[in-house]
């Protein structure tokens, strides 16, 4: 287990480019992969968790290389031509592939076991095998609907009209990706809009798809039997990575940060809106649209912040933020309070309380409610840092990430006490973190 020590910095300068955003990078590998035809991919996240994706996808037949200049190309089985794989397919860490891929694999005739690590085997599956059973796929699972689990899909599957109960991207996916390989409409129903990609480059490879509002909510109708084309696509940086540089920047005193090509989906743009709020300097720059999704540069700038009681509503846009807005919170003026938050106990760790925990053992003011934090800021004086234990990141990469910031803005530093699950979402964190206050 590598620990690590991060140590207050100098101010973040000159600009950086965060890899290419994670839920876009399993999507453009599993639509190629149900394309017919040869699609390309650039800027695709290298991450661990996308390599889990890449290598279920092959072992279902699809053809998936990488060549010398970065680019990716993606030979598909077309929709209904998924291979029945030989092994179990293992997830690793990847809670977006398991269940996306659950998805897909429901309305095609084909049995699939599912494994993962110690992390994900303990998320809960139950609600994505609730829906995808409703249409007639099969599951055996560990108890509590955990991994490993076992699934037949189904053929044909059966077209449903589902309502989420969570507000959750990855339910809406699965079945709407259920519903690419099934006759008829199925239709998915969000009461609180969620992250879109899956609409937004289902269309874009040639799905039909309609979007409608009812009555305040969104009703997405997808048209079974289809045929998806080969495309070329281009995968925004991950705003859920510039995360950490944009905090970063705003906190540690004499920073003034570019961020180039950030990925600016109204669905995923939650922090940059709280942390304006909070009084951050976070300008856009050269703003522009790379296949169908809104793209900037950002110029961050050192600011004061102060605390705000964040809207619960504005929590599925920025649901893998909130560990380290709540870094920011620790360093403002005033109380931050944040409600409307269940779903970070479900995550890769139970968020709320690894952070409660690691932000108070390295000095923060932190009180941990049933559905959020309450956080005192140190009106932007430094954190005392950790002293003897290293801080827990329970093998959860965001938890890692957000207390290295932390530690930026720390006079003692604070320790990590394992920095390797960082490479699921993003291998060159270290570097760029190192580069950028040089």
């Amino acid at each position: 287990m590598p620990s690590h020590r991060f140590h207050g910095s100098k101010p973040l300068r000159g600009s950086l480019r965060v890899p290419g955003d994670k839920s876009i990078s399993h999507r453009a590998l599993m639509f190629s992969a149900l394309a017919v035809g040869q699609s390309t991919v650039s800027g695709l996240l290298e991450g661990e968790d996308v390599m889990a994706t890449a290598a279920a996808m092959r072992a279902m037949g699809a053809s998936i290389k990488h060549s010398d200049d970065g680019v990716w190309h993606i030979h598909g089985v077309g929709v209904g031509g998924l291979l029945e794989p030989a092994q179990a397919l293992d997830m690793g860490n990847s809670g977006t592939s398991t269940r996306l891929l659950m998805g897909i694999i429901a309305s095609h005739g084909i049995r699939a076991t599912f494994t993962g690590d110690a992390s994900l085997s303990g998320r809960p599956m139950g609600r994505v095998i609730d829906p995808l059973s409703m249409m007639g796929a099969n599951f055996e699972s560990s108890e509590g609907g955990k991994l490993p689990l076992m699934m037949r899909g189904a053929l044909p599957a059966v077209p449903i009209e589902y309502r989420l109960s969570v507000a959750s991207a990855q339910v809406k996916s699965a079945v709407l990706l259920a519903g690419l390989n099934t006759p008829g409409t199925t239709t998915v129903i969000e009461p609180v809009p969620t992250r879109d990609h899956t609409e937004r480059m289902l269309s874009g490879f040639g799905a039909k798809l309609e979007i409608e509002e009812l009555n305040g909510e969104r009703a997405i109708h997808i048209h079974g039997e289809a045929d998806l084309q080969a495309q070329h696509v281009t995968v925004p940086g991950d705003p859920s990575s510039a995360a950490f540089f944009i905090v970063a920047a705003l906190i540690i005193e004499g920073s003034d940060l570019v961020i180039e090509n950030v990925g600016l989906n109204p669905t995923r743009a939650g922090l940059v809106q709280v942390l304006r709020e909070m009084g951050g300097s976070i300008e856009e720059m050269n703003s522009r649209e790379i296949g169908g999704e809104p793209v900037a540069d950002l110029r961050v700038r050192h600011s004061q912040l102060n605390g705000i009681d964040v809207d619960p509503a504005i929590a599925p846009s920025m649901i893998d933020e909130f560990p380290v807005l709540f870094v920011a919170a620790s360093l403002a003026k005033g109380t931050t309070r944040t409600s409307g938050l269940e779903e970070l106990r479900v995550k890769e760790s139970d968020r709320l309380t690894a952070m409660a925990s690691a932000l108070s053992a390295a000095g923060a003011n932190v009180d941990e409610t049933e559905d959020g934090l309450v956080i005192k800021g140190t009106s932007g004086g430094r954190l005392l840092g950790t002293t003897s234990e290293p801080v827990t990141t329970h093998l959860d990469h965001r938890i890692a990430m957000s207390m290295a910031v932390a530690g930026l803005a720390s006079r003692d530093g604070v320790e990590v006490d394992d920095t390797s699950p960082i490479a699921t979402s993003f291998p060159n964190f270290m570097e760029l973190l190192e580069g950028a206050g040089e």
